[in-house]
């Protein structure tokens, strides 16, 4: 696969007459900040994971990053022209509709339907991080991958939907310092999903990127905001049209961030934008790792059906039960294991 020789210190010696015969085929996993090799030994079993091209991915990934701000600032533009699309599309089909026309089944997965408040919340605030240890440094850094999700309008989609009835509101929880006649102290402060744009807004005011000599202010977006809200509101009023089938398949059984702390009783916050360059602390509930299953199963839809898989966010897309669902709601595969699965047949989600 790589030919001649080899003399990589992750991979060792190798040359052309070192066959690996006691190895598997090499599986290579496209990642975010470069590629891993898994290799495993047959006989003992073992199995080695090689970083590829992840050096210097946090610096090639800085330098793309204006330009994917520049993308994402022409969004409005570019929506007014899907908009003329779809409203040809409508007109020549001679009044039907585009969707029902195409589409009969409707399958979601792992959709944040009500939004994903913790990851979400904290995603905005100091960034994501892919890995712990060791290996972060040879992937994008968390504040790197910040200073995109500022102006990511997906990240705003996602923020907790305030008119939601959620069975606790999720916060964003503060340790502020206070001093009154000289005498320090610390309180905590709650942000619902309303306050926590008071939040955004004050812990951002002040951040900026800087890349090969530029400043540029990366303020909490409000214009993406107001994006996000009209979003939210077209999926609140969408119908489903007749003859549609819908589906949800949403995870379950992994501890799931909820409400967000910043700061201790020890150690308060005292300026907002310190929150930025802050680790939080989760409160947890079911979920797929990342989003609640509580917003996950509300879609607001008529559903056939909505099954709850225990995996992970990603891991629903690779589990086999879900490919079994997938087999059976397109007349594939009419046999579907009940094992460890929940399923309901609820027209309304909220319940």
């Amino acid at each position: 696969m790589f030919g001649g020789l080899c003399s990589c210190p992750c991979f060792g010696e190798w040359s052309s007459d070192n066959s690996g015969t006691d190895l598997d085929p090499v599986l290579l996993v496209s990642g975010m900040g470069g590629s891993i090799l898994h290799s495993k030994k047959k006989k003992f079993g073992f199995e080695t994971r090689v970083w590829v091209r992840l050096l210097l991915a946090d610096l090639e990934f800085k330098k793309k990053l204006c330009y994917l701000q520049y993308i994402i600032g022409r969004i409005e533009k570019l929506m007014e022209g899907l908009k003329v699309k779809l409203k040809a599309a409508h007109e020549a089909s001679g009044g039907r509709k585009v969707f029902s026309k195409y589409v009969n089944k409707w399958i979601c997965i792992a959709c944040p339907f009500q939004g994903a408040p913790g990851c979400i919340n904290d995603s905005l605030l100091t960034g994501l991080q892919f890995v712990e240890g060791f290996e972060s440094f040879f992937f994008v850094s968390r504040w790197t991958m910040h200073q995109l999700l500022v102006e990511c309008p997906s990240i705003y989609e996602m923020l907790a939907n305030p008119e939601f009835k959620w069975k606790k509101q999720p916060e964003i929880q503060v340790w502020r310092k206070h001093s009154v006649d000289g005498e320090a102290s610390a309180d905590l402060e709650l942000y619902g999903p309303i306050e926590s744009i008071t939040l955004f807004e004050e812990a951002l005011r002040r951040n900026e990127l800087n890349y090969d000599g530029q400043t540029v202010a990366l303020p909490f977006n409000f214009e993406i905001l107001k994006w996000a809200a009209c979003t939210r509101q077209v999926m609140y009023d969408a119908q489903l049209p007749d003859g549609v089938c819908f589906y949800n398949i949403y995870g379950t059984s992994f501890d799931t961030p909820f409400d967000v702390c910043y700061g201790s009783e020890t150690s308060p916050i005292e300026d907002l934008s310190e929150i930025c360059h802050s680790m939080p602390q989760y409160s947890y509930v079911d979920g797929d790792g990342t989003v609640p299953a509580e917003s996950a199963k509300a879609d607001g839809f008529a559903a056939v059906e909505r099954v709850g898989v225990p995996a992970s966010h990603r891991g629903l897309l690779l589990d086999k039960t879900v490919f079994k669902y997938i087999q059976k709601w397109l007349g594939v595969d009419p046999k579907v294991s009940k094992q460890y699965l929940k399923s309901s047949r609820v027209v309304d989600a909220s319940n």
